[in-house]
């Protein structure tokens, strides 16, 4: 494991898997509220986001984009628009 150099987290694990996809796994100690944060860059131009904060990020690599927050409000985004909070 080595540490980024003073940013706050260190890395438990990074590199590509099985299906050819970048991934990267990073601990941000224990005050963080998600300690096990990490983010996937796929073949298909999608990628996603678990952040240290709780909050979640998906982009389709097609324009579309899911925005979670930390206590569970969902987000959602086409092509660039304005984000429009899901309706429950």
């Amino acid at each position: 494991m080595s540490n980024n150099g003073g940013g706050g987290f260190t890395y438990k694990s990074h590199g590509t898997n099985d299906q050819g996809n970048h991934y990267c796994a990073r601990d941000f100690g224990p005050d963080a509220p998600n300690q096990n944060s990490y983010h996937y860059s796929n073949k298909d131009k999608s990628y996603y986001y678990d952040n240290p904060d709780g909050s979640k990020y998906f982009n389709d690599g097609n324009g579309n984009e899911t925005y979670t927050s930390p206590d569970g409000v969902k987000w959602f985004a086409t092509n660039g628009s304005a984000w429009v909070r899901e309706q429950n």
